[in-house]
């Protein structure tokens, strides 16, 4: 301090007991904790209890951006932090919603329709309000199954980038018979007029009468893709049902409803695209 000018009396006191104020809450600040505890990160992702949480990071069993955690006190900010258990991703951040939809056929892969038809929205009012969510790729009006709903724009980008590849298994009902040579066809690779497709993986599963079940894995999700391809070798679909989007399974859930993923399928999602 400058000792020229220097206060006297109570203007000096009131000076000190305010750099003393100053001075404490600067502490206060500077000491005050930032993020929020790793078991109760944990918790409200859904891993378990905080204290099962406590020996998972004592085990060694969390890693925190890529490094394992044993420390009980560690604050991370479940905004930004990339959490593993078991090396599974959790994914932490607050307000995201991740859903699975089973879309009937008739029904339109959109939030809204100017032609009146249902959508998608109309299917997930049980959720509450649809604002900021939008479906993951598409499903064609008459085809049904898997259709992925979020709001997290991030994964729902990568998820439907082709660099990623994140695979998608189609059950397809043509007519038959299916000669041996077609289904070498579909597995060495179709070129389509916007360039070649080659399933990872096409198998014959069901067989009644002339109706032929085909199953199929894609790792794109070009415009009517599967409708082409078919098209293509002679046998167009007759009826087209995604069953798989990467870890997500469609099982047993019926037409027409939608569930919140797990958080094992969250995770798994986010690691196929490297989030």
């Amino acid at each position: 301090m400058n000792w020229k000018g220097r206060p006297t009396g109570d203007e000096a006191g009131g000076r000190g007991v305010k750099d003393a104020v100053e001075a404490v809450a600067t502490v206060v600040e500077t000491d005050k904790p930032e993020g929020i505890r790793l078991q109760k990160v944990l918790a409200a992702a859904g891993v378990g209890s905080r204290r099962h949480n406590e020996e998972l990071i004592d085990a060694g069993r969390v890693r925190v951006d890529g490094k394992v955690v044993r420390e009980q006190g560690r604050r991370v900010d479940p905004e930004t932090a990339v959490i593993e258990v078991d090396g599974e991703r959790v994914v932490t951040r607050t307000g995201l919603i991740h859903l699975a939809l089973n879309k009937p056929r008739g029904v339109v892969s959109t939030m809204s329709d100017d032609q009146g038809r249902p959508t998608v929205a109309e299917l997930i009012t049980e959720f509450g309000s649809h604002s900021g969510l939008f479906h993951v790729g598409r499903l064609d009006v008459e085809s049904e199954g898997l259709l992925l709903v979020t709001n997290n724009g991030d994964l729902a980008h990568r998820l439907t980038h082709p660099s990623f590849g994140v695979p998608k298994t189609y059950q397809v009902e043509i007519n038959g018979p299916v000669r041996k040579e077609t289904l070498r066809w579909l597995r060495m690779g179709v070129q389509l007029s916007d360039g070649p497709v080659r399933p990872e993986n096409v198998r014959v599963i069901d067989q009644v009468g002339s109706r032929v079940l085909i199953e199929m894995v894609l790792h794109e999700g070009r415009n009517r893709i599967v409708r082409r391809l078919m098209d293509e070798v002679g046998h167009p679909v007759q009826r087209l049902l995604r069953t798989e989007f990467g870890a997500v399974h469609l099982g047993n859930l019926r037409s027409g409803r939608a569930r919140h993923l797990t958080r094992f399928e969250v995770g798994a999602l986010h690691s196929a695209v490297g989030l």
